[in-house]
C-alpha cells in the first residue's frame, strides 16, 4: 500500500509539478535571437476549415485579410466540411482574395484541411477555425517566426474570453500555454493551438482520412522529420465564446481520444531513438492520461495507510474534518465556486476516461461524441 502511495503521487508531482518547473527553469536561462524577418516576404495563404454558415464564415475571412500584411501576398482559402456544411456556391463573402472550396469525402476537419491547401497558393500556410480574430500583427509575427528555417510550424496563443474569476479550463490553459512557450525555447512545443499556428508549405503532407488531431499530428510530424515547432506568444487568437462544462467534456474527450490516436498512427512518436522530444512528450501528453488512475490510486492508497494505522474510526475523523470546511466554505459564500470547480475536475477526468476506452478499443469517430 505505501509503494501505491509513493508511485501514485510521486507520478503526479512529476506530471503536474516537476516537469512544468524544470522546464521553466532550462528556457528562462537560455538566450534566442530573435529571427531576422524573411526577405522578401513570402505569400501567406490562411486555410480555414469550418461547417458553419455564411455569415460567419465570411466575418472570418474578413478579420483574416485585415491582418497587417501587404494584401497583394495574402489570401484565404475556406475548406467547407464535405458533411454537414453549406453548399460553396451558397457562399459569397464578396473578397477577391478569398477561395471556397469544398472539403473532400468522407468529411471531417483532416479531409477539409486536405482540399484546403490544395487550394492554396501561399508559402506559408496559418491555420485557424472560424470563431477566433486575430490581432493585426498575429500572421506577420508568425512569418517572422518562421524566418528561423529550424522552425517546420510556429503555433501562436490563443486568448480565451475573461471573466469575472478565472474558472478551471481558462487557469488550466494558461498553464498550458506557458509550458508549450518554454518548450519551444528549449526544442519545440508538443503540440499547437488550432486556433492559430503556421506552417512552411513545402512541408505539408496530407493527412489520414479520420484523424482528430491535426494541431498535434503535423508538429509530431514535422519534429520527427527533424524540424522544431515555435511558439509566438505576439500572434495571438481571440476567442470570444465561453465553454459550458458539457462542451467542454466533449471538447477534451476528442482531444484526449486524439493522444491515443496519435500514438497508433504515429508510432514513431514513442520511440526514443526516433523522437528527439520523447521524453517531453511522455511527460506532456502520456502520463497525463493516467491522470484520474494515478488520483484514485493514490486516494486508496492513503486511506489504506490510515486505517492500518489507526483503524476504521479515522474515516469518522475525516468526515468531521470535512464538514467544518463545508459549514465555512458555506459561511464564506465559497460554497458555489468550490462546487463549479470540483463539477469542472470531475468533468476532465472523466474525459480522460472515457477517451482511454475510446483509445483502448481503436473508437477515432469521436466528433459527434
Amino acid at each position: 500500500m505505501l509503494a501505491l502511495t509513493l508511485t501514485a503521487g510521486a507520478l503526479l508531482l512529476l506530471t503536474w509539478g516537476v516537469y512544468p518547473l524544470v522546464v521553466h527553469a532550462l528556457a528562462s536561462v537560455r538566450r534566442v535571437q530573435p529571427p531576422a524577418p524573411p526577405a522578401p516576404l513570402p505569400t501567406v495563404t490562411v486555410v480555414i476549415a469550418t461547417r458553419e454558415d455564411g455569415e460567419l464564415v465570411c466575418a472570418r475571412v474578413r478579420d483574416a485579410l485585415a491582418a497587417d500584411y501587404p494584401d497583394a501576398l495574402l489570401d484565404v482559402v475556406v475548406a467547407l466540411d464535405h458533411a454537414g456544411a453549406p453548399d460553396p456556391k451558397d457562399i459569397d463573402c464578396r473578397e477577391p482574395r478569398a477561395t471556397i472550396v469544398q472539403g473532400d469525402a468522407p468529411g471531417g476537419k483532416a479531409a477539409a484541411l486536405n482540399a484546403g491547401v490544395r487550394a492554396a497558393s501561399g508559402e506559408i500556410l496559418v491555420f485557424s477555425d472560424t470563431h477566433q480574430r486575430f490581432e493585426p500583427d498575429s500572421i506577420p509575427a508568425l512569418v517572422r517566426a518562421l524566418g528561423d528555417r529550424s522552425f517546420g510550424a510556429v503555433s501562436g496563443q490563443l486568448e480565451l474570453p475573461e471573466a469575472g474569476h478565472r474558472s478551471l479550463v481558462e487557469q488550466y490553459w494558461r498553464f498550458e500555454r506557458r509550458l508549450r512557450r518554454d518548450e519551444a525555447r528549449i526544442h519545440s512545443s508538443i503540440g499547437v493551438s488550432g486556433s492559430i499556428y503556421a506552417m512552411r508549405r513545402d512541408l505539408w503532407a496530407p493527412l489520414p482520412a479520420g484523424l482528430i488531431l491535426d494541431d498535434l499530428y503535423i508538429p509530431m510530424r514535422l519534429i520527427l522529420g527533424g524540424h522544431r515547432v515555435g511558439f509566438e506568444a505576439s500572434a495571438r487568437a481571440h476567442d470570444s465564446r465561453r465553454t459550458a462544462v458539457e462542451q467542454e467534456f466533449q471538447r477534451k474527450v476528442r482531444t484526449l481520444t486524439g493522444n491515443f490516436q496519435l500514438c497508433a498512427w504515429l508510432p514513431a512518436v514513442l520511440l526514443p531513438g526516433r523522437n528527439p522530444v520523447w521524453l517531453s512528450f511522455v511527460l506532456h501528453k502520456l502520463l497525463r492520461l493516467l491522470t484520474p488512475w494515478l488520483g484514485l490510486a493514490l486516494l486508496v492508497g492513503v486511506a489504506g495507510l490510515a486505517i492500518t494505522a489507526w483503524g476504521w474510526w479515522t474515516l469518522a475523523v475525516a468526515a468531521g474534518i470535512a464538514l467544518p470546511g463545508i459549514l465555512l466554505a458555506e459561511l464564506l459564500g465559497l460554497r458555489r465556486r468550490l462546487m463549479t470547480y470540483l463539477r469542472w475536475l470531475w468533468t476532465m477526468q472523466a474525459a480522460v476516461a472515457v477517451a482511454t476506452m475510446n483509445g483502448l478499443t481503436g473508437r477515432w469517430n469521436v466528433w459527434r461524441q
